[in-house]
């Protein structure tokens, strides 16, 4: 029996599977899986970064000044940032791009992911990227009253364009949130 193109339900014996040709394309999604799997290998590394960073914080905790404390502090802050950046891209990527985890019943299940697609992930990848940023920047100006000197790890260009990159993230993030806002609309989907 064959279908015609204006079918709109395929007979018993075709549901379920697919040409040849549409089935490969298809199945290609599952070469994404060695990259999520990498990234949690990664995520393995930074946790062990942050334990090093936590170690190094207590041991010196009774001779670090309250500057030293603060920028280990923004470290484990950066760290904590990193890991639900990757978090972020390991689950919602791999539900969104590869196959779907089936978590609706269980009680851990992030909040966030019950309405992630690829629009949702990437304001979520640029609001991550923005506190990062953000971090980056704060442990930054800490040594602003160093700028000029010579003990100074910063420079007043690499400060400058350390604000100026930040800038460009803010308003990158701006700009996806705001052409994802223009689509929904077009296409008349609700606003999250």
């Amino acid at each position: 029996m064959s279908m015609a193109a204006d079918d709109s339900i395929p007979p018993k014996e075709m549901e379920g599977r697919l040409r040849p040709l549409p089935q490969l394309i298809f199945s290609s999604r599952w070469l994404q899986l060695p990259l999520y799997l990498g990234l949690i290998v990664a995520q393995g590394v930074y946790v062990i970064l942050f334990l090093k960073e936590l170690w190094h914080l207590v041991v010196g905790a009774m001779h670090f000044t309250e500057q030293e404390i603060m920028l280990v502090v923004l470290g484990l802050i950066d760290v904590v940032m990193i890991s639900n950046l990757l978090i972020m891209v390991i689950v919602g990527g791999y539900e969104t791009f590869v196959s779907r985890l089936e978590l609706e019943k269980h009680p851990d299940q992030p909040e966030w992911l019950s309405h992630v697609n690829a629009s949702v992930l990437k304001i979520k990848l640029a609001m991550a990227i923005i506190g990062i940023s953000s971090i980056h920047l704060l442990r930054t100006f800490i040594y602003a009253g160093q700028l000029g000197q010579e003990s100074s790890p910063y420079t007043q260009t690499g400060v400058m364009w350390q604000a100026i990159i930040h800038g460009l993230f803010v308003f990158s993030a701006i700009g996806i949130a705001y052409v994802e806002r223009i689509g929904q609309a077009a296409y008349g989907k609700p606003h999250h």
